[in-house]
C-alpha cells in the first residue's frame, strides 16, 4: 500500500535552515560580508529568497544565527570562542577547574586562538564584529549571543579562584577577565602581530602577576 502521508514540513524546514546557514558562512568566507547577498545565499542554499526573508530580517541576522548554530554543532559554548573546552576537572558549565588557574586560563585561551585563526570561524566573526559597530541592534545581539556566555564563564572561574584565596580579594573579576581577553581581541581585530599560543601564555602570566595573592 502506498504511503500517502505528506512530507514532514518541520524536517524540510530544518534542512532548508541548515542549508541557508551553511551557504551564508561559505559565502562570507569566499567573497566577504559586503559581497554576500540574500540572493546569493538563497541560490547557494537552493531556496527562494522569500524563504530567507520569512525567517530573517537581514543577511546580518542570517549570519549571526548561522554562526551560533555552527558553534553549537562544534560543541563550543559561548558562541564559539573556545570557552566550552572539555577537560578533566571541568566545571559544570565547561570551563576547566583543575585547581591551577594559570593552566586553566591558558587551556581555554589557546582554544580561543585556534578558533579565531580557523578560516571557518574567522571570516564570519570579523564580518559580524565589523557590522555590529555600525548596526547597534546587531552589535547588541552579537555581544549577548556570542560574547557574554563565554565571558560569564571566565568571570565565574575567576570568582572561584578568588573564593579559594588564589586571586586578590580586592580584584574585580569583570575587569580581570578584560585584562585577559582584551589583548587577544586587540591583536586579532587589528592584526598588529601574530596571535599564537605563546602570546596567550604571556598574557596570562602577565595578568596573573597583578591578580594573584602573593
Amino acid at each position: 500500500m502506498t504511503d500517502k502521508r505528506s512530507p514532514d514540513s518541520s524536517r524540510r524546514s530544518e534542512r532548508s535552515r541548515r542549508a541557508i546557514h551553511d551557504a551564508a558562512l561559505a559565502l562570507v568566507g569566499e567573497v566577504g560580508y559586503r559581497a554576500t547577498t540574500i540572493e546569493a545565499i538563497a541560490a547557494r542554499a537552493g531556496v527562494g529568497k522569500q524563504t530567507i526573508y520569512r525567517w530573517w530580517p537581514s543577511k546580518a541576522a542570517v549570519l549571526l544565527e548561522a554562526f551560533v548554530a555552527l558553534g553549537e554543532r562544534s560543541g563550543r559554548q559561548g558562541g564559539g570562542h573556545g570557552e566550552g573546552h572539555e577537560s578533566d576537572g571541568a566545571g559544570e558549565q565547561g570551563f576547566p577547574d583543575t585547581g591551577d588557574l594559570a593552566a586553566d586560563l591558558k587551556t581555554v585561551m589557546r582554544a580561543t586562538v585556534d578558533e579565531l585563526t580557523d578560516p571557518a570561524f574567522e571570516a564570519p566573526t570579523r564580518a559580524l564584529a565589523a557590522e555590529g559597530i555600525v548596526d547597534p541592534e546587531l552589535g547588541a545581539a552579537f555581544v549577548q549571543k556570542l560574547l557574554e556566555p563565554g565571558l560569564r564563564l571566565y568571570e565565574a572561574r575567576l570568582r572561584a579562584a578568588q573564593e579559594a584565596g588564589r586571586v586578590r580579594a580586592d580584584a574585580d573579576p569583570q575587569i580581570a577577565l578584560e585584562l585577559l581577553v582584551g589583548p587577544l581581541t586587540h591583536r586579532w581585530l587589528l592584526r598588529t602581530r601574530p596571535l599564537t599560543h605563546a602570546y596567550v601564555d604571556a598574557v596570562v602570566d602577565h595578568a596573573l602577576r597583578g591578580l594573584e595573592e602573593p
